[in-house]
């Protein structure tokens, strides 16, 4: 299954067929459905949504720079004559919203339109043109980070940018073994594509870019779906269709990979990640591959989906990669996710800790599921994660483990009812979550049985892919001292959205907000680990605090609940034997140095157009990596590699063929030596632990 969120930029290329011929300056227009459907969006919006956003002039200024950001991101089409006229409705967009005049969004449409259609006509007359002579010699460089950059002044400052893009891309394109003449080609086929899209644009899709502009406005997870839209999102949340399994979005030009979905094809590869950008697809073992850059994201989506046992081949751009010219060949077979393919799973760890093998066990739990049907049907027998976590710590027990390890890494969510009943395996009775509505008024869950599956030392491992319902259960387990959590801070995502049809469409709003019972939110700041341990993930990149207008943190009234005897005292111990070990452990040295090379890279957003450079830039980058890993692997006893196509083939496979994440797998190593040392430190056994009876108000 793929489900495609809508861009967080507008997909320049636009798909539909035109009913009107109009002058290229006024082609498209607003129907009158569309007013009336502005008018339906801020009343759903302003009666129903937590962050109640007056309609004025600070909205209207804002809503100016995000409809132009999406349609431009790249500040490469409009000029800055263009912006300055658009200038006189920074004050007037709200007074147009609440009449329900969208005069404002279609002139500025069709003025970058027109823009649009100047830039591919320049680009397309560039590659047809044999006599232009591309020269990879000269030491010039572009710079594409350009969302922050003046806008372009005038025609000659336009082409020139065209040009050195052209140049880049043509560059990426040989770097991807294509000589010149196949480059030309395969460009010329992307922007004619482009440029046909373009042409086609409807008028529907101009008003869904502009009224998520609007719903932007209010945060960054409400969307109005037009009726097509809406059908599409309704069976993409119902699991119903094969694909890879991932979460799909468009940055600039780009189709970027937002997150996995638990058990697909893409997860189970072990060669994807969120934000991995795809630039190509090809259908089967010997299908060409298609150039998708400036596709829209629907286009993209139907070429990745099909029948399931079918094979697709997407080339990427890994989201760590140093140079953005290298790309990788990643070949899946579609399939339907399965629900117990997503079912929680264990293990039992031993580890060699101070001289002794001990045991400890692992559950690991992808998502918060429940099987709703098979439990309104009344089947006694029906899945879901805490009854299926409870039968693990059952077996596991019988294995005579000596403490829990939760692996929450990458758990996206889900059934709210499920975290708040999973956290009641480990706490006798007590609150679990606040849900606070637009209305101020605040609900509390908690768990009322009081028989404990769990009640022996425990950690949980959260990182930034750890979201909703996983910062729900994790906070709670961190405010009643009932564990340890370790890891890299967590998503950020504490809102609750709602789906409410309108008359042409539906729109996905923020309806309430998640709390802690200490009373702090988990939106945007997410969970932070008692002990924090290395990540690669970019946090300017992925998470609640990455995404434009998203709600703040803040707090409510705290609960009374009980807690376990507090683990702080014991955290500057576990901090330091923590360092000592990963000072000199292979894998946490790798990422640091990974994580530190990273950061330098991000920082030069200039790209060199001389060819012999460029090649030497990335020999360097090919020559960094293959040394710190072949670092890691004499660190570890293991053979120095040649190249890192050797490298590849030499990664570890669990027992069913899939690679073996090896930094992942020395997180959940090294989180079971700082369970160890809390064990050793505490003296708390499995059967030692109970929870107090006092109730006490949250500090």
């Amino acid at each position: 299954m793929i489900k495609h969120l809508k861009a967080a930029t507008l997909i320049p290329a636009l798909v539909g067929a035109l009913t009107i011929s109009l002058p290229v300056e006024a082609r498209l227009s607003p129907e009158p459905i569309y007013n009336q459907t502005l008018t339906e969006v801020v009343a759903t919006l302003q009666q129903g949504h937590y962050n109640q956003i007056n309609i004025n002039d600070e909205l209207s200024s804002d809503l100016l720079d995000r409809y132009l950001g999406r349609l431009d991101p790249s500040r490469s089409y409009f000029y800055a004559s263009d912006i300055q006229e658009f200038e006189s409705l920074r004050t007037e967009l709200d007074d147009q919203i609440l009449a329900g005049d969208l005069s404002a969004a279609y002139n500025i449409f069709n003025r970058f339109e027109k823009r649009q259609l100047e830039r591919l006509d320049y680009i397309i007359e560039r590659l047809e043109n044999d006599a232009v002579n591309y020269d990879f010699t000269i030491d010039e460089s572009i710079d594409l980070e350009r969302e922050n950059a003046p806008w372009l002044d005038s025609e000659e400052a336009m082409n020139d940018f065209w040009r050195r893009r052209l140049k880049n891309a043509l560059l990426s394109l040989k770097f991807a073994d294509k000589n010149l003449e196949e480059a030309r080609e395969v460009l010329l086929k992307r922007y004619r594509s482009q440029q046909q899209r373009a042409e086609q644009a409807k008028t529907e899709d101009v008003f869904q870019t502009y009224v998520n502009s609007l719903t932007a406005e209010f945060d960054p997870h409400t969307q109005y779906f037009s009726p097509i839209n809406a059908e599409s999102f309704k069976i993409n949340m119902s699991l119903s269709l094969e694909g890879i399994g991932a979460v799909l979005s468009s940055e600039d030009e780009m189709t970027k990979i937002v997150s996995l979905v638990p058990a697909g094809p893409a997860e189970k590869s072990g060669q994807l990640k969120p934000a991995d950008k795809i630039v190509g697809v090809a259908q089967g073992d010997d299908g060409e591959f298609e150039d998708i850059v400036g596709m829209r994201l629907d286009d993209v989506v139907q070429l990745i989906r099909g029948p399931k046992e079918t094979i697709v081949r997407l080339q990427i751009i890994p989201s760590d990669a140093v140079d953005q010219s290298i790309r990788k060949t990643v070949r899946l077979v579609r399939s339907k996710v399965k629900l117990e393919e997503q079912a929680a799973k264990s293990r039992v760890l031993e580890v060699e800790h101070n001289g002794a093998t001990r045991k400890l066990g692992v559950i690991s739990i992808p998502a918060f599921y429940i099987d709703f049907a098979a439990l309104q049907s009344g089947d006694p027998n029906y899945k879901s994660t805490t009854r299926d976590v409870r039968k693990l710590i059952e077996e596991l027990k019988q294995e005579e483990i000596e403490g829990l390890i939760i692996d929450l890494r990458d758990n996206g969510g889900g059934s709210l009812r499920e975290a708040n009943e999973l956290v009641g395996l480990f706490i006798s009775r007590g609150p679990t979550v606040q849900i606070r509505d637009p209305e101020g008024r605040v609900d509390i869950l908690g768990d009322f049985d009081p028989d404990v599956a769990w009640n022996g030392p425990m950690t949980v491992v959260i990182n930034r892919l750890s979201a909703s319902a996983s910062e729900i259960f994790a906070g709670a387990i961190q405010d009643y001292h009932r564990g340890l959590i370790v890891g890299s801070r967590s998503f950020g995502k504490g809102t609750v959205q709602v789906v409410q049809p309108i008359d042409h469409g539906q729109i996905k709003l923020t309806h309430s907000k998640f709390y802690r019972i200490s009373g702090e939110s988990t939106q945007d700041k997410g969970v932070m680990p008692d002990i924090a341990l290395p990540t690669l993930y970019d946090e300017n990149e992925i998470g609640e605090s990455a995404l434009e207008a998203a709600l703040p943190w803040d707090r409510v009234k705290p609960v009374r609940y009980g807690r376990f005897p507090s683990l702080e005292n014991l955290l500057p111990e576990l901090e330091k034997r923590h360092e000592k070990r990963i000072e000199v452990d292979p894998d946490f040295t790798f990422m640091a140095k990974q994580i530190a090379h990273l950061q330098e890279k991000k920082n030069e957003s200039r790209i060199t157009l001389n060819e012999e450079k460029l090649k030497q830039e990335r020999d360097a980058a090919e020559s960094w990596l293959l040394t710190a890993e072949n670092m890691r692997r004499s660190a570890k006893g293991q053979e120095p590699v040649e190249s890192l196509t050797e490298l590849d083939e030499e990664l570890p496979k669990d027992d069913q063929g899939r690679p073996i994440n090896q930094e992942a797998e020395a997180i959940l190593e090294e989180s079971a030596e700082i369970t160890l040392d809390l064990i050793d430190l505490s003296g708390r056994l499995a059967t030692a632990q109970t929870p107090p009876a006092l109730l006490k108000r949250a500090e």
